[in-house]
């Protein structure tokens, strides 16, 4: 019997923006403690026996993120799966139940969101081994979390009978949306209620015999999408047309619900919180005696029960109560702590404006490293680029800007029409309106340089791409 972690990496960025974006959700950010979300995901399957490398499912977008910060953490993933359309829980498990069942047919799947907080190591590690030895006989088995208050912004499960003496496995009785507040105080005053953390352990060939049942074109497609799928560098680009084609379903709906004998819920204290707002973030933060939760640069004066953020720069708040303030290099949020859940309100006003602040912060990653955004104005524009060792830039050239490079920090290897120079700290190159050019870090620290834009047009889709390491379109 082996245990094939599933980590979920999709997201849309809403709920903590500004810190979450679209193209950077918050299971990259370090929200509560120095590793970020994903990374805590993995580190916790290191306490757990007879468990294999985990299968992630992210985007295309968010490869070269998921990658990255696996490796700084020293986690391999057994294969990193790319989604080519955005789609609901049920088609990503059919498609990593297969690539397990490939590799052992008593595979159980432990199905896991990547911006979870689990703050009992030990409790998750005793309910996932708890939970594989009723999966392994053909079931499915979700993780259900006592409820500590009468939360609507949770799904519930319903338990029906014990299922074995001395535990907290019960067969599942219903799933249930989540309720207003005087159904939710109910569901704790009733006591036969719990939170859905949609983590799963599901026995691999049960599921994908439940789903071929009941959303069978789900089963099909996921088949499809594996079978024509294409292995890019370390990473399984599922096909797109059949991928697209699945219908858009939760685990819960397309299986959970419908099965008649398998379902299992596992009550677990494991400590958890889906921080799915900035409110559920500051319960969790350590606190001062005005119960504020103070991160970075903040002073106060006469402010209590508020959460406050500062990233980069001082902030300074007098006279207020049930606050949450949140600072970034490009926006600051300031919301009362019973409305910060509104957020996302504010992000579709972004996104209805077009305005970049929903999508990236101003600090860009790229599967190269990064570059910032310092000054811009007509006509010109100056970012500061850091490539990671031995990695480099496509070659490329744009139609309407040119480029000044000035290297502040380690070694550049350029390419410049048709020379090639090598230059250090404090050297610089121009290269002109249409001439093909490629950066690339030869050394053994990152290269930090100061990139000048001058030109008509100095849109990030001007660039022409002739080679490239990463796989990336000739035209972005």
């Amino acid at each position: 019997m082996h245990i094939h972690p599933v980590i979920l990496c999709g997201g849309s960025g809403t709920r903590l923006w500004p810190m979450s974006r679209g193209g950077y959700p918050k299971q990259y950010l370090a929200l509560t403690g120095e590793h970020t979300l994903v990374q805590q995901t993995a580190l916790r399957l290191r306490g757990i026996g007879d468990v294999t490398a985990p299968i992630v499912v992210t985007n295309n977008e968010q490869r070269f993120l998921v990658a990255e910060q696996l490796r700084q953490v020293d986690v391999g993933s057994s294969r990193i799966v790319l989604e080519p359309a955005s789609r609901n829980t049920a088609p990503a498990i059919a498609v990593a139940a297969l690539l397990a069942l490939r590799d052992a047919p008593d595979a159980l799947l432990l199905v896991l969101p990547s911006d979870h907080v689990i703050a009992g190591q030990a409790a998750f590690v005793k309910a996932v081994e708890a939970a594989a030895q009723i999966a392994k006989d053909g079931r499915l088995v979700t993780f259900g979390i006592a409820p500590t208050e009468p939360h609507t912004g949770y799904g519930y499960i319903r338990a029906g009978a014990a299922l074995i003496d001395g535990t907290q496995s019960f067969a599942v009785d219903s799933f249930v949306e989540k309720p207003d507040a005087a159904t939710a105080q109910r569901f704790i005053d009733e006591g036969r209620y719990y939170w859905n953390s949609g983590m799963f352990m599901l026995n691999a060939s049960t599921y994908m015999d439940e789903l071929r049942r009941y959303e069978p074109e789900i089963a099909r497609q996921a088949e499809l999408s594996l079978q024509s799928a294409q292995q890019d560098h370390d990473f399984v680009r599922l096909d797109a047309e059949a991928f697209a084609a699945s219908p858009n379903i939760s685990v819960d709906h397309a299986v959970m619900e419908k099965t008649q004998c398998a379902a299992v819920v596992a009550v677990a204290d494991l400590g958890w919180n889906d921080i799915g707002s900035w409110t559920a973030l500051a319960d969790i933060a350590e606190r001062d005696a005005q119960n504020n939760a103070l991160i970075g640069d903040v002073l106060t004066d006469a402010v209590s029960n508020s959460y406050i953020r500062a990233e980069h720069r001082l902030v300074a708040a007098i006279g207020l109560e049930n606050v949450v303030i949140v600072e970034t290099a490009d926006a600051v949020l300031v919301a009362h702590r019973d409305q910060a859940q509104d957020v996302k309100k504010i992000v579709a006003q972004l996104n209805a404006m077009g305005r970049h602040e929903s999508v990236t912060h101003r600090r860009v990653v790229r599967p190269w490293g990064s570059y910032e955004g310092i000054d811009s104005g007509e006509r010109f524009q100056v970012k500061r680029i850091v490539v990671n060792p031995g990695a480099q830039l496509s070659l490329q050239m744009h139609h309407h800007r040119a480029e000044h490079w000035i290297v502040v920090k380690g070694t550049a290897l350029v390419t410049n029409g048709d020379k090639e120079i090598m230059l250090t700290e404090n050297q610089s190159t121009y290269i002109p309106l249409g001439v093909t050019h490629r950066l690339l870090n030869p050394g053994k620290i990152p290269l930090e340089l100061i990139e000048v834009q001058s030109g008509a047009y100095l849109g990030e889709d001007d660039i022409v791409r002739f080679e490239d390491t990463y796989g990336r379109v000739a035209k972005v």
